[in-house]
């Protein structure tokens, strides 16, 4: 049917301080992006949501929830944007000092990665950033080259009590 569902893998993928690992190769990619925070939280969540995607899951009542989520300022989107044109980005939940991240797309290289680089440089740049994570659920191969850890259910479900006292990260920008 149209539930939502909420997986708990084991182990769980998560990135901590200091955040993303950002290759050299990758950096200079970001060079021709621009980035931005909520900007067109509607464009990004379509384009995690394009059917012609393989392995697409994204439901039109998943879509409906996170526009609500988005509304209320608890699901983000990181834009990336080259010659003024969206060519990636991500989708997430914030709750306190943890982000979820839950689906990311790209129209060109490494427009993705930018993304999560974005994300990475935004959450753990705060003050407090040492205390925050990102949760990105599995933990792939790709995911791992990024910087992201496994970790077992266990610790994770532990840190769940202290993210949530934290304050909120993401901000819009444009």
């Amino acid at each position: 049917g149209d539930a939502i569902a909420w997986f708990s893998p084991e182990p769980r993928a998560v990135l901590s301080h200091p955040g993303m690992h950002v290759s050299r190769s990758l950096r200079a990619s970001m060079r021709g992006f621009t980035t931005s925070i909520d900007a067109d939280f509607p464009a990004v969540l379509a384009g995690c949501a394009d059917p012609a995607r393989p392995h697409g899951w994204i439901t039109d009542t998943y879509v409906d929830v996170y526009l609500a989520l988005a509304e209320r300022g608890v699901a983000h989107s990181v834009e990336v944007w080259r010659d003024g044109e969206l060519v990636g980005g991500l989708i997430a939940v914030e709750v306190g000092g943890l982000v979820c991240a839950d689906s990311k797309f790209r129209r060109v290289t490494d427009a993705s990665k930018a993304a999560v680089a974005r994300l990475s440089a935004e959450v753990f740049g705060q003050p407090d950033g040492e205390q925050r994570l990102i949760d990105a659920q599995w933990p792939t191969d790709h995911l791992v080259s990024l910087g992201f850890q496994p970790w077992p259910r266990a610790r994770y479900l532990r840190s769940l009590r202290r993210l949530r006292t934290l304050p909120p990260a993401l901000t819009p920008s444009s």
